[in-house]
């Protein structure tokens, strides 16, 4: 496999935010920078998606306070996420990154070789962002995500995180500000 789909669905939709992980750097807002991947290249192409599931905030992020985004697989909903086609060294790096680990270390090797075997879920952890999704192929390449084995009790999202969702969902699906406000619900207001 030598390209992946990772679908961000959090403040990943925003590309400029998402070129931290990359490239490495401080979201404005964020209260991280990043180191980068390995490859910091930019995504060979990037889509709006829309994929079964909802989205959810819970727990408190460490980057922007308040609620995290989180992939709920159970709710009988659309989530609208972007897809970012990278290595597969990349998208491991980017979710050593998630999980506040080292781009290239052993978390991210171990999961860069087993992105080819995960037919649907599999777990490297408990924590947050530590569960790899398959979300099905787009052209022939697969797609992935992350998210946390367990999703816990609602948390609403800081301003700042909500700034880069409303982005990177105009960015991906060309939404407005009141689609984008249906969608996010109670969130945005």
């Amino acid at each position: 496999m030598d390209q992946v789909w990772y679908v961000a669905y959090g403040s990943n939709l925003a590309l400029a935010r998402f070129t931290c992980y990359l490239s490495g750097g401080q979201p404005q807002g964020g209260a991280r920078v990043y180191p980068g991947c390995r490859n910091p290249t930019a995504p060979t192409r990037s889509t709006g998606v829309l994929i079964p599931g909802s989205l959810a905030f819970s727990g408190t992020s460490k980057v922007w306070g308040g609620g995290s985004a989180f992939y709920d697989p159970t709710v009988d909903s659309q989530l609208a996420g972007r897809a970012y086609l990278l290595t597969p060294d990349q998208l491991a790096d980017v979710a050593a990154q998630e999980t506040w680990r080292d781009p290239g270390g052993t978390y991210a090797l171990e999961l860069a070789a087993i992105l080819s075997s995960v037919t649907h879920r599999h777990s490297l952890g408990d924590g947050r962002y530590e569960t790899v999704v398959r979300l099905g192929e787009l052209d022939g390449i697969p797609m992935f995500t992350f998210t946390s084995a367990s999703i816990g009790a609602p948390a609403a999202p800081t301003a700042a995180y909500l700034r880069w969702i409303t982005t990177g969902l105009a960015e991906a699906h060309g939404w407005g500000p009141d689609r984008i406000a249906d969608y996010l619900g109670g969130e945005v207001g």
